[in-house]
């Protein structure tokens, strides 16, 4: 019976290293690739961009700079994190890097709101509405890449995300055919970080499957293109 268990235990050690050497080398080859997509990072001692930089965001002519959600404090205030990458959004528009901005994110429930409070707070940094588009149904990473190409018709793009997770948005970008830059909106050191990091390791291993299977998003809806005017996709 020791004999049996003691195989055991070496089964279960050896299948979980195994799983572990793969998870790793997934979360590489998501690192590797897209790296080089990371062009430029708004962080506390680089608050603008240089004109370097902003020429090589322009160089793809990019349609709209994308946010991706990250969470609300309650119905009128954003995250930390997602209060830095509005603003980044915002300098980049103001930079004329892209005409429109499009917002993604969690519209599930009524007391969980993304896009009512990131669409306010845009607006009231002086970005015109017909300028902004809204994806109320970004639940995840991937809905929002998803429904960026269905619903609104995006070929290019800039994406305004923190450094660690923009690899893994602009690897599903690139896997749906959208051609994708990335912005890093790295202000400050956000609470929380070391957990996130380790979240965003298992999210890539399971986004590597979905870049590859490309299932439809959970929600789809009639197309509003990004060459128009936003407004009807607000819902207010």
């Amino acid at each position: 019976m020791k004999r049996i268990l003691k195989w055991a235990f070496f089964i279960i050690l050896m299948v979980a290293a195994i799983l572990g050497v793969c998870m790793m080398t997934v979360n590489n080859h998501i690192v590797q690739a897209q790296k080089d997509n990371i062009k430029a990072a708004v962080t506390s001692r680089n608050s603008s961009l240089s004109g370097r930089e902003i020429g090589e965001l322009k160089s793809i002519d990019p349609q709209c700079i994308m946010v991706l959600g990250a969470g609300i404090r309650n119905s009128e205030t954003p995250t930390p994190m997602l209060r830095d990458r509005l603003d980044t959004a915002i300098m980049l528009y103001k930079k004329k890097v892209a005409p429109k901005i499009l917002l993604s994110g969690d519209n599930g429930s009524f007391s969980h709101n993304e896009i009512h409070v990131m669409l306010r707070y845009t607006l009231k940094k002086g970005i015109p509405s017909k300028d902004i588009f809204c994806d109320h149904a970004g639940f995840s990473t991937y809905d929002s890449m998803y429904r960026a190409k269905s619903i609104f018709l995006v070929k290019r793009m800039v994406v305004v995300s923190q450094t660690y997770h923009l690899y893994r948005a602009l690897y599903l970008a690139n896997k749906l055919n959208i051609t994708a830059i990335g912005v890093g909106a790295d202000q400050e050191k956000y609470w929380g970080q070391p957990e996130r990091e380790i979240r965003e390791v298992l999210a890539r291993d399971k986004d590597y499957f979905k870049g590859h299977k490309k299932p439809a998003s959970v929600i789809g809806g009639k197309t509003i293109p990004i060459s128009g005017s936003g407004v009807l996709s607000h819902g207010e």
